[in-house]
């Protein structure tokens, strides 16, 4: 039964939104439904990805080949340590901004709902996967529900960004496709754990194309992870999205890094042969760059929500410096990290949307504009956010810089890592400290402060339920922090154990 349950994380939300699609749910007047059924089935994808995570961490891997089509030929569904972690993060940042959009952006379009789902199948999917090419039907799944939910509501300033997120990711999809024809033509495969086995003994010709594969695939995974220079899509395009959607997307640019800690690590890893670490090179500068543009980006957005976007930007820098590392304890440090940046930025897209509500035409540009009608309870959430992110004691991100800090051994090494994270936390404190000044200090000054306020629109319960659900997860990372550690540790050393995945599909094979 167990090993059955793999597959659920991908089932439930495919089959919960085609169901709301359809009467019962369908319809204007079948909101309440149709909320009430969203709100249960997060739960119970929560409840599955719980049990999945807490199985494969105490027992072991689960791989499941669907239709017993065995590898290399069939579909193959892989559970580990990571990949269950992953989609039980992606299940809860669901949940929340499900509470968060039962404040009405759910009402803004019909089939909000079931695009969350498909949204949400196609991450599960993308983390459950042992397949190259499977990876790639579930990001075509996850972004044509993105695709939809980013011009949820309608608007200009959301078809733009939406043209040209479409564009971008076609000619990502296209650059996919190609690096698979290439990778099958020099292995004869696509499926992960296979291609690990074979890449080792590659002849010359055929060694050549697993490189030019290899590299195809950085730029696939770096356009969706936002690598510097492959970044310049995600501010605007998360700016322009409403406020939930925003938030989700949040765990999006996460399934680039997983493919990137994935292939690389598996296939392009200790047992390839020549092709060890083949991007190791690369990835040093780029990251270190990343988080330069992006902690620049941050200090100089004229948003809320553009320094939130820049913010993601620099999150994914600082894990591309711990796979940098290429060791099991940089990894595990880059898990942590990768938990905490998630959660703190889907939160502060969702505050920076509240603010906006509050502030009239201002929305959540740094001028003078009236005063919060909610002023307490959002200046104090903006507090914590900030704190959280800038990586300040005792929330999570302090814990999660803290880990990659110590993962270094060389002092070359330990020098550049110090430098670049340390200057990126003050640039970002700065940068709210910036943000904060103006919104909640600098007021335009009005002759009936009670008029003035009485034009906001109040906070909707289910918008707060949102974002303290988001909030209150990185006080707990801390508080159970020794117990994250030992899963992240697990994943890590699970994940750089090429030979325990090989070991897995042979027996599964002869069975």
């Amino acid at each position: 039964m167990i090993e059955h349950m793999i597959i659920w994380p991908i089932l439930l939300p495919m089959i919960g939104g085609l169901l709301m699609l359809l009467p019962p749910f369908k319809g204007v007047e079948r909101y309440a439904s149709r909320r009430i059924f969203a709100v249960i089935l997060m739960l119970a994808q929560i409840t599955i990805a719980a049990t999945l995570l807490i199985t494969v961490s105490s027992e072991s891997p689960i791989f499941y080949a669907v239709g017993n089509w065995q590898p290399p030929f069939g579909i193959i569904l892989y559970a580990d340590t990571l990949s269950t972690m992953l989609v039980l993060l992606t299940t809860f940042l669901g949940l929340g901004v499900v509470l968060y959009s039962l404040a009405g952006e759910d009402r803004a379009g019909r089939y909000y709902h079931p695009l969350i789902q498909f949204q949400i199948l196609g991450i599960n999917g993308a983390f459950l996967t042992n397949d190259l090419f499977n990876i790639f039907v579930f990001f075509e799944v996850l972004l044509i529900a993105s695709y939809s939910l980013l011009i949820h509501a309608g608007g200009k300033q959301k078809t733009e960004a939406a043209l040209h997120y479409v564009i971008i990711n076609l000619i990502g999809s296209s650059i996919f496709l190609f690096a698979l024809g290439t990778m099958y033509g020099a292995l004869g495969t696509l499926n992960i754990a296979d291609m690990a086995l074979k890449i080792s003994t590659l002849s010359e010709s055929n060694l050549l194309l697993a490189q030019i594969g290899g590299a195809l695939l950085l730029v696939v995974f770096g356009l969706k992870s936002a690598m510097l220079p492959l970044h310049f899509w995600l501010p605007k395009t998360y700016a322009a999205a409403p406020a939930p959607v925003a938030a989700l997307f949040a765990i999006m640019t996460k399934v680039g890094i997983y493919c990137i800690f994935r292939v690389y690590t598996v296939i392009y890893g200790v047992e390839a042969g020549e092709l060890i670490d083949m991007i190791q090179p690369i990835i040093w500068p780029l990251a270190i760059v990343t988080i330069i543009v992006g902690a620049v980006g941050a200090l100089v957005s004229p948003t809320l929500r553009g320094m939130a976007g820049n913010l993601v930007i620099v999150s994914v820098g600082t894990l591309l410096i711990a796979f940098a590392l290429r060791t099991p304890q940089a990894t595990a440090a880059a898990f942590m990290y990768l938990i905490h940046s998630t959660v703190a930025t889907a939160a502060l897209f969702l505050i920076a949307d509240m603010i906006g509500l509050q502030r009239g035409k201002a929305i959540d540009r740094f001028v003078i504009s009236r005063k919060l009608k909610s002023q307490r309870f959002l200046g104090g959430c903006f507090f914590v956010i900030a704190m959280v992110v800038a990586g300040l004691p005792p929330f999570s991100g302090f814990l999660g810089k803290l880990l990659i800090l110590q993962a270094p051994s060389l002092n070359a090494d330990k020098f550049i890592i110090f430098s670049t994270i340390l200057l990126s936390s003050l640039v970002t404190i700065v940068a709210f400290s910036r943000a904060g000044t103006t919104i909640f200090f600098r007021h335009a000054p009005v002759r009936d402060p009670a008029k003035d306020l009485s034009d906001s629109p109040d906070l909707s319960i289910w918008q707060i339920l949102g974002v303290v659900l988001l909030l209150v997860a990185s006080p707990l990372l801390t508080l159970f922090g020794s117990h994250v550690i030992d899963i992240t540790q697990l994943a890590a050393q699970q994940l750089h154990d090429v030979n325990m995945l090989i070991d897995i599909m042979r027996i599964r094979g002869a069975q």
